[in-house]
């Protein structure tokens, strides 16, 4: 059976690679939605961009253009790592098609309340601001959410700020929504997506598929990039959500408490994560500490091969 899924984005090159793999499982997940949100680049580009990865594939799940800046706090962008169209490296032209009518917020809680009790999977890849907005306005469509399997946070050092991750410290107010939400979430953090990185051969083998998708996808993990970050290597953070939809033996973790620092200090953004169990507070996610990458390589590229 299908897993319904709804990918909120803010592509971004490992968000495009994502979306691309979710592309090319249809036989196990049933997209039935990609919202977008202000993140890598402001909403309208990411909405573009995701328009672009569409056409890409050969798709046609509708896209629906999310919030413009966070709940409380102004936009913070990262041009600086994803290039000014968020999507540097892919040579992909201007989309040829529009986005679906309606506000993202509205096609996720008009999604949710169409389908039965614990049957949607939310898939954030960027700040959580629509699912924060649309867990706010209708607080009936959480019973629906079967999980929410996200990027984002760190056990660790962060890589926006020495305490914060990215998705994380754009939009904290809205992050602590949706952990205190009730519903089951599957954290990836920089912790894990960071062990996630091909090897030069695997990224080669992406360009050697001859495809337009396996071009594109060998010209963003191939791009120049701003030294360091963390690795050696273009960690692939978001397809970690869909491959684990995938491939769930492939990773490993346990069951946390999980606080989101909202003040505005140099602490904003930071995901305290309760490891050892030392709060004694009941756990609100599974954080993903592991990954099996050479694997999970192999078998994204196997899937990715697919598309056109």
């Amino acid at each position: 059976m299908r897993e319904t899924i709804i990918i909120d984005t803010d592509p971004g090159q490992d968000d495009a690679v994502a979306l691309l793999l979710a592309f090319a499982s249809t036989q196990q997940l049933d997209l039935r939605a990609i919202t977008t949100v202000a993140g890598n680049v402001p909403v309208a580009q990411t909405t573009a961009n995701a328009l672009r990865i569409r056409e890409l594939a050969g798709a046609e799940t509708p896209v629906h253009r999310g919030a413009e800046n966070p709940l409380l706090v102004p936009l913070e962008t990262a041009e600086f790592v994803s290039g000014p169209d968020g999507l540097a490296g892919a040579d992909l032209p201007p989309p040829q098609s529009e986005p679906a009518p309606g506000h993202a917020v509205e096609a996720i809680i008009a999604l949710c309340r169409a389908a039965p009790d614990d049957s949607v999977t939310l898939c954030p890849l960027g700040p959580l601001t629509n699912l924060a907005l649309a867990f706010r306005l209708a607080p009936d469509i959480l019973p629906k959410v079967k999980r929410i399997v996200s990027m984002g946070g760190a056990l660790g050092l962060g890589n926006m700020t020495p305490a914060a991750e990215f998705n994380i410290y754009v939009d904290p107010h809205a992050a602590a929504i949706v952990y205190a939400s009730g519903r089951p979430i599957v954290m990836m953090g920089l912790g894990v997506t960071h062990q996630a990185i091909a090897s030069h051969q695997q990224v080669a083998s992406l360009g050697a598929l001859g495809t337009a998708t396996g071009k594109a996808i060998h010209g963003m993990l191939t791009r120049p990039r701003p030294g360091g970050l963390g690795t050696a290597g273009h960690p692939m953070h978001d397809p970690c959500v869909i491959a684990f939809l995938l491939w769930p033996e492939l990773f490993e973790g346990r069951d946390c408490f999980v606080a989101v620092e909202t003040s505005d200090g140099s602490q904003r953004g930071r995901t305290t994560i309760d490891w050892n169990g030392r709060l004694k507070r009941p756990a609100n996610a599974h954080v993903v500490a592991g990954v099996q990458a050479h694997e999970l390589f192999e078998r994204m590229t196997q899937r990715l091969a697919t598309l056109p």
